[in-house]
């Protein structure tokens, strides 16, 4: 198992799990954010953004945490490829949004540690096991309900959803390679040059997608509230939080650190409740199995790293 540095003492295990809470807060938080730019600025040219900011925060944050040798020696070729993985993973979530709400997306990416288990299934030759099987199908019913009469139309709303666990799946796999394919780097490094790279792959197709004479934002109704939203999208939402997401993780360890993300559709549901919107309690429940399905996958595959 990979871990970040140890940026907190042995002692401090209760502000690795607030750090935990915390980043995967803010990441909610991005969410609803998100709701106010999918309307009027197109899913590229916004990942563009989102990406870009991030990276423009994190990579002098790398060159002043790990030092100017870590930062030219890195393998910038292979970042620039396992970005443009991620890249798709962030511009398939922007779609899935856009066709369902923030809590959906919420809830399917709560998924992520059994799409991970998946991964290590079909390359790591993990054992399917029972525990596996049962988590997968409570997530999986939590999903259903969770979906059932939310969002748009029907139809949008499936559609949103499976366009998520696409992205799930591919931001997973992308965080895999990112893992393997960088051993001499800190988790920080990992991060920001794949963060680089996504953001130049957004570039790039944003600019195609602007010479092809596809949809560009539309300026006349973005002003400082979706300014402000972009800030919250882009520095809270992705800088922040893999910041945080780090610190936690090099005390937590990743397995116990990502039963944090389980949270997620209950901190998008409160931010919205409290800015006015309704209280859904089928995406309560459907949110609720999801969060016992990955536990149960989880805790079950790992008796050991549960009891330590």
């Amino acid at each position: 198992m990979t871990h970040a540095p140890a940026l907190l003492p042995p002692s401090s295990l209760p502000l690795a799990h607030l750090a935990c809470a915390a980043s995967m807060l803010v990441w909610a938080a991005g969410l609803p954010a998100a709701d106010l730019l999918i309307p009027h600025v197109p899913a590229i040219t916004l990942t563009t953004a989102r990406m870009g900011l991030a990276a423009m925060v994190l990579l002098p944050l790398w060159l002043l945490i790990d030092g100017r040798r870590a930062v030219l020696g890195a393998a910038w070729g292979t970042g620039l490829l396992i970005g443009a993985v991620t890249c798709l993973g962030a511009f398939g979530l922007i779609l899935g949004q856009a066709r369902s709400d923030a809590v959906t997306v919420a809830i399917v990416s709560a998924a992520m540690p059994i799409v991970g288990m998946g991964i290590e299934v079909v390359f790591d030759g993990r054992r399917i096991t029972p525990a596996l099987i049962l988590g997968m199908g409570l997530s999986l019913l939590g999903g259903l309900i969770a979906l059932e009469g939310g969002g748009s139309a029907g139809g949008g709303t499936l559609l949103g959803a499976l366009l998520c666990l696409a992205s799930v799946v591919v931001f997973t796999f992308g965080s895999r390679l990112t893992v393997t394919a960088f051993p001499g780097l800190s988790p920080l490094g990992r991060t920001t040059i794949t963060l680089c790279g996504g953001a130049l792959s957004a570039g790039v197709l944003a600019g195609l997608a602007s010479l092809s004479g596809l949809p560009a934002p539309d300026w006349s109704a973005l002003g400082a509230t979706e300014a402000g939203a972009l800030m919250v999208y882009a520095f809270a939402g992705l800088a922040l939080s893999q910041l945080l997401w780090i610190v936690s993780v090099g005390r937590l360890g990743i397995g116990l650190a990502s039963l944090h993300i389980n949270a997620t559709p209950f901190y998008v549901m409160l931010i919205l409740f409290a800015v006015g919107g309704p209280w859904l309690w089928h995406q309560v429940l459907g949110a609720a199995l999801v969060a016992l399905g990955v536990m149960v996958a989880q805790g079950l595959l790992h008796p050991a790293r549960a009891r330590g």
